[in-house]
């Protein structure tokens, strides 16, 4: 897969006013004094710190920045100020969009080389290690660009980005190496998960996807990659997946991943990851309306995220055993589409009455629960761009986390808190499945207008058996419209870091 950026990530021991370098990030809150080292390239600096602040040019309020011209004052060429908010509110997720937004800023203006101080702010207050990884994790985030179709040359931004994470004393940079590899790693997933998901519909089909998840995973230790083809969910009786693709030319694909490691812990469960992967949804014979419609290509995104993690996963050799699951279809009406009104039998025998071809995430997702349940997975989560009722309720801020275990629900937490993948937990319960009960099968694939995010939940449980599972409905958080201060339009590749943080606290309980 073309890299669209590449980003080189180091910690190096220097003193802050001596790295020389493009630009120097360094982190102020709101409301306090300059801490030591602001206060002294401050002093170095003729005081320009202090007279940005006091002009109010620079607020420090998070998702500010201020740059200021050296003049060879000290080593960098140029000093920026990024805001970091109100001390007591500091998060990890603070230090992560900081970076972020140093990255991002390093990229448009086509410097070479960034020097990130960020961490020095803090204090003491978070641990170096764990913020080394959300350091790094924003790098990636804010660098990250998509334009891997313009072939116009004026205007091009540079290949590549050298970052270095420095501290003049040695044994905070040791600390902050501890936490940088499993960064660099996660940010690159996610970084690739982006690209991935960004590609448009007549770049990637299921076909098409599955080749890229072969190769996204080729030569990753422990990693196997199989592909189900038409005869193979035919065989399957996964009905779901063949109905929703029967309307495309492209057809329909299963995309299995399994992680084996060389030594699995004892004890810890077997994990399913399972992905929404609709290529193109344009809502079959149910069609959408025309505008915005250009956005369905990202619908593959949960599926995708799924894809990164698993190699996230593999490269930190997760004492886990994990299956990634993605069923890949593309939505498009024709002669074959599958229709309302339509009765179709899904892979755990349950029967399904088709009431809107635009409910189809749920149609595939249910064949791929399925198979992880007679896979005897302990553990199942699925991560879908499932229903714009999720967007309705929550807004572009938060994704929508149901399961069936508090427990677990408590762990989704934890790790959305960890990665700055926001969750807020929403019912599924036995109400909401009524509403799914057909007169003429036994489910319907929508239920009433009101709860629709709640409703599509409880149709997923309905074929996850007694096995502990959650649902994380995407829809709002897969793009952004605009650029942001932190980032570049498009795929966010929102999934990657908090199923990530997820694995790595499951594997900390290895006994």
């Amino acid at each position: 897969m073309k890299e669209i950026i590449n980003v080189e990530l180091k910690t190096r021991t220097v003193d802050f006013t001596k790295a020389e370098t493009d630009l120097l990030a360094v982190g102020v809150f709101t409301g306090a004094k300059l801490d030591k080292l602001c206060a002294e390239l401050n002093s170095r600096l003729d005081g320009q710190i202090e007279q940005l602040i006091k002009l109010g040019d620079f607020t420090a309020k998070t998702g500010t920045s201020a740059t200021i011209y050296t003049n060879n004052k000290i080593a960098a060429k140029r000093l920026l100020l990024i805001g970091l908010g109100e001390p007591k509110k500091a998060t990890l997720d603070t230090a992560r969009k900081a970076a972020a937004q140093a990255a991002n800023k390093a990229v448009g203006i086509k410097a070479k080389t960034l020097a990130l101080a960020l961490h020095k702010a803090f204090g003491a207050g978070l641990d170096l290690s764990q913020m080394a990884q959300a350091v790094a994790e924003g790098v990636y985030y804010g660098s990250y660009r998509y334009d891997e179709y313009i072939t116009a040359k004026e205007d091009v931004r540079l290949d590549s980005l050298a970052v270095e994470l420095i501290d003049p004393d040695s044994a905070k940079t040791k600390k902050l190496d501890k936490g940088l590899e499993a960064g660099i790693i996660i940010g690159k997933a996610q970084s690739s998960a982006r690209t991935i998901s960004n590609r448009p519909g007549n770049v990637i089909n299921p076909p098409a996807l599955a080749e890229t998840a072969k190769n996204f995973l080729k030569n990753t230790p422990g990693i196997t990659c199989t592909v189900f083809d038409q005869k193979q969910l035919a065989a399957n009786g996964m009905g779901g997946i063949l109905a929703v693709g029967s309307g495309s030319v492209n057809p329909p694909r299963l995309i299995v991943i399994k992680y084996t490691p060389k030594k699995a812990a004892k004890g810890l469960p077997t994990v399913a990851l399972v992905g929404k992967a609709i290529t193109f949804d344009s809502g079959g014979i149910s069609i959408k309306p025309s505008a915005n419609m250009e956005e369905m290509k990202l619908d593959k995104s949960g599926g995708i995220a799924v894809m990164a993690t698993l190699k996230a996963a593999a490269q930190m050799k997760l004492p886990l055993n994990i299956y990634g699951l993605i069923p890949s279809a593309e939505n498009l009406p024709s002669g074959s589409s599958y229709r309302p009104g339509d009765i179709v039998t899904t892979c755990s025998g349950k029967t399904v009455e088709v009431q809107n071809t635009d409910a189809e995430g749920r149609m595939v997702l249910c064949d791929a629960l399925h198979y992880a349940v007679k896979q005897n997975c302990d553990v199942i989560i699925d991560v879908a761009t499932l229903t714009g009722a999720c967007m309705v309720a929550l807004g572009k801020y938060m994704a929508g986390l149901m399961g069936n275990d508090d427990k677990l629900i408590k762990q989704l937490q934890k790790a959305a808190e960890q990665s700055g993948e926001k969750v807020w937990h929403m019912p599924s319960s036995d109400e909401y499945a009524d509403e799914m009960k057909s007169k003429i099968a036994d489910l319907k694939n929508v239920g009433s207008r009101w709860g629709g995010a709640c409703t599509a939940a409880a149709f997923l449980r309905q074929f996850i058996g007694d096995k502990k599972w959650a649902h994380l409905d995407i829809a709002g958080m897969d793009m952004f419209e605009k650029p942001t201060e932190f980032t570049a339009e498009g795929s966010s590749g929102y999934g990657v870091r908090i199923l990530t943080a997820w694995l790595m606290n499951l594997a900390a309980t290895k006994s």
